[in-house]
């Protein structure tokens, strides 16, 4: 008896330590962002900063248009992988015989092995020549092509996660959806669907994370033009490449600071969105 309550108190300990640790690793991350962010805090330097120019040589380090290449990129990624990952998971948890679940399944679990770099290589032999020789769309570099790629790299995650919540459900409402005398897709449609939101948002939040962290695909793919897009065949810059490409390149001016910054939005703006999820997860239990 008393070994079991220390054991307890041990996984206790170890969970909390676990935590303290994570806590103090993301306020650390916060506050050194902060630090080097610290010259640019005045009015001319934040004016700089938060601007939508881009023209180091000229004095102009607006990140404006790569926060908004950053959330283009991510959003239209998410838009594009959360239907094809709810689709996915109906089918391999749901709607599917066993034989033909697994392989898909398997596919799918694969594909979260796959090195980033790979997906990038083989849209650029792919992808790109389409959208630039087909459609007659520029050099084919351009915020469709990085969606596109990146929608397939986060579909593991929407669909590992998500699947896994749907199988939790399906074990409690698989006889109701029986009893009422539903079809396989009535069932996924009308019970299990409305009562797994909330695993779904989670998945979102988890997809959406590693498209706005990603760096290889907008770096490969996205062209890195630092401006605002007119439309999806543009190319554009987002956060994590700008600061790959400004940190390659200098480490001692102002344009090495503005990076800090870059790095700070993108943290805030992913602590925002997480928040802002969460609420929306919550009110909808």
């Amino acid at each position: 008896m008393q070994s079991l309550e220390l054991r307890e108190r041990l996984i206790k300990a170890t969970l909390f330590a676990a935590t303290m640790v994570s806590v103090v690793a993301a306020l650390s991350i916060f506050a050194l962002l902060l630090y080097f962010s610290l010259p640019l805090f005045s009015i001319e330097g934040l004016r700089t900063v938060i601007s939508w120019e881009w023209r180091p040589f000229s004095g102009h380090f607006g990140i404006m248009p790569m926060m908004v290449g950053s959330l283009l990129l991510s959003t239209g990624a998410l838009l594009i992988a959360c239907p094809a990952g709810i689709g996915i998971c109906a089918f391999i948890s749901v709607l599917a015989p066993g034989r033909f679940a697994r392989p898909v399944s398997a596919i799918v679990h694969y594909m979260t092995s796959i090195p980033t770099v790979i997906y990038g290589f083989v849209s650029i032999f792919l992808l790109v020549p389409l959208i630039r020789d087909w459609l007659d769309k520029g050099t084919g570099l351009s915020l469709l092509t990085a969606t596109i790629t990146l929608s397939l790299l986060i579909l593991p995650t929407i669909v590992l996660v998500y699947s896994a919540y749907i199988r939790e459900k399906d074990k409690e409402l698989k006889l109701t959806g029986a009893a009422l005398g539903f079809s396989k897709s009535q069932y996924f449609l009308f019970i299990l669907f409305p009562l797994t939101k909330k695993g779904l948002i989670i998945a979102s939040i988890l997809g959406f994370g590693r498209a706005v962290g990603d760096t290889l695909i907008s770096l490969m793919l996205a062209g890195n033009t630092p401006l605002v897009p007119q439309s999806i065949f543009d190319s554009i810059r987002t956060l994590t490449s700008h600061i790959a490409l400004v940190i390659a390149t200098d480490s001692q001016s102002t344009f090495y600071h503005s990076v800090f910054a870059a790095g700070l939005l993108l943290f805030i703006l992913m602590t925002a969105i997480n928040i802002i999820i969460r609420k929306i997860g919550n009110s909808s239990q």
